[in-house]
């Protein structure tokens, strides 16, 4: 493995973990050159999944871009790394065992919201903002008189 800040070409494994959902192994690598260290992560190469968007266009599935949407609806909440990693990776392993080559963005969509809402319900009512794009304050009431009435049957 490379060192990425000054480029060595030799690392030695400091700690291996098995990620939260056992499908990926987490490294964590120190350079011998610079002393730096550095994490790499290692999982299963897949067939690459297919998302139809709204407008009928296809791209592949991309988990940095979830991730990053993921992100931004949690910033500033008490959700963790590792909380983010795991709810990605139940969404991929999903998809994945619908056993389709192609899914609609609208069932990506709804199984982020739906794994945020049980992880922290201002994340999912961000989340489900962007998402739903909610056009006005009446939007968001009913959402949250939904979430609320959710948590009175539970």
């Amino acid at each position: 493995m490379i060192c990425p800040f000054c480029g060595f070409e030799k690392t030695s494994v400091v700690d291996k973990r098995e990620g939260t959902s056992g499908k990926t192994t987490r490294r964590r690598r120190s350079c011998l050159k610079c002393g730096r260290r550095f994490t790499t992560f290692e999982r299963v190469e897949t067939l690459d999944l297919l998302v139809i968007k709204k407008d009928g266009k296809r791209e592949i599935f991309d988990r940095s871009k979830l991730r990053s949407g993921v992100i931004k609806s949690c910033e500033k909440r008490p959700v963790s790394a590792d909380d983010i990693e795991k709810l990605i990776d139940e969404v991929e392993g999903e998809l994945r065992r619908d056993g389709k080559d192609e899914i609609l963005s609208k069932r990506v969509g709804e199984l982020v919201i739906r794994k945020l809402k049980k992880l922290d319900e201002i994340a999912y009512i961000r989340f489900a903002s962007v998402y739903r794009q909610f056009a006005d304050l009446s939007d968001f009431e009913k959402e949250l008189a939904k979430l609320s009435k959710g948590l009175k049957n539970s």
